[in-house]
């Protein structure tokens, strides 16, 4: 009669438990992964918007008149000076605070920049999710600065 030895290894069962464990890794490697990319977007978006600002307020310097960037709230997107619309990445929406006169209509702000460098003021507010982003304007200075608000509740 043959002689069989135990040899040591994993069973089914064992096999299908390392099996799930790995996949529950991985999708919360995933979930954070996305989470992070959503998050640099943003953050992204909000540093092109300031370089805009930044490059119309220097514009109203060096030509020695006023110059604008306009915020449309409805189709996500901004322009600087009339020029091309720039659109948000999918999933962003901006929105607008201005003064009063320089609500173009119900879905368009503007922040105009004089050639002294200062400006009319306001903040323009960047949203993906509950992530949220503001582009503050000094109307006294003009100066630009990026504020991450964080979560919004």
């Amino acid at each position: 009669m043959p002689h069989f030895h135990k040899t040591a290894g994993f069973t089914l069962l064992e096999m299908l438990a390392v099996i799930l464990l790995i996949g529950i890794a991985a999708a919360a490697v995933a979930v954070s992964v996305t989470q992070g990319l959503a998050s640099a977007r943003v953050s992204a978006a909000s540093g092109e918007l300031a370089a805009a600002l930044r490059g119309v307020r220097t514009q109203a310097i060096v030509h020695g008149n006023e110059h604008t960037l306009d915020v449309d709230t409805r189709d996500n997107t901004y322009r600087a000076d009339n020029g091309p619309p720039v659109r948000l990445p999918k999933g962003m929406h901006i929105g607008i605070t201005s003064a009063k006169e320089d609500q173009v209509n119900s879905h368009t702000g503007r922040i105009r920049f004089f050639p002294d460098g200062s400006s009319t003021g306001g903040h323009i507010t960047l949203q993906r999710d509950r992530r949220q982003w503001r582009v503050n304007v000094s109307w006294l200075t003009g100066a630009v600065s990026v504020v991450d608000v964080g979560a919004k509740s």
